[in-house]
């Protein structure tokens, strides 16, 4: 219940982040439901064809559906709330992106993969949501810009095996990994932390 838990949370986080984007970008309403669905599914779903876990899960559990349906009427209804929130869509989008990375962790393990290929699995999951939101929306994605996005997913998810190592119960060290993404992406906003430049002028 759990993980369960950890899946439908980081799936609201992301269904609002979507819906932000897409009313910043004046999108009628099926292209705001659109957006919330394919940034709150998409590495989920790119990250269940590669492991072969198919139909995707979203497919067969109508509750993901719902859950992002629900999460994106109550967020186009209390936008203007949203908005007073200073940096709304990137605290979600920061949330989603701690939970999602520990989600698909668990799915590489339940896979039976190699913890190396976990934590791949697990950046996917997190990233390729957003990175297929700004695509249809018209923007470089988040990932591929100098603004850290995929390295606090990377550390968080080495962090999780890491503290498996410890005599701890699993669900502390997967809230560890959690906090861990959540934490980084959080530091590296506010501290203006980029990875380097390859470009010169």
């Amino acid at each position: 219940m759990f993980y369960i838990a950890i899946d439908i949370l980081g799936t609201i986080a992301f269904a609002i982040s979507g819906v932000l984007v897409a009313m910043e970008k004046r999108l009628d309403l099926f292209g705001v439901v659109i957006i919330a669905f394919v940034t709150s599914i998409g590495g989920g779903t790119l990250r269940d064809l590669l492991i072969g876990n198919t139909p995707v899960v979203w497919m067969r559990d109508s509750t993901y559906v719902i859950t992002i349906l629900v999460s994106a009427i109550l967020a186009i209804l209390f936008v203007k709330q949203l908005k007073y929130f200073r940096k709304s869509l990137f605290l979600f989008d920061t949330i989603g992106l701690g939970l999602f990375t520990l989600v698909g962790v668990e799915k590489g393990l339940e896979a039976g993969l190699l913890p190396v290929m976990c934590i791949a699995l697990g950046t996917i999951t997190a990233s390729f949501g957003g990175v297929i939101r700004d695509i249809l929306c018209n923007e470089i994605p988040v990932i591929f810009r100098k603004e850290i996005y995929a390295t606090p997913c990377i550390l968080g998810a080495l962090s999780f095996f890491l503290l498996e190592q410890l005599p701890i119960v699993d669900a502390y060290a997967f809230a560890g990994g959690i906090l861990v993404v959540i934490g980084l992406r959080l530091l590296a906003v506010k501290f203006d932390i980029r990875l380097p430049n390859i470009y010169r002028k």
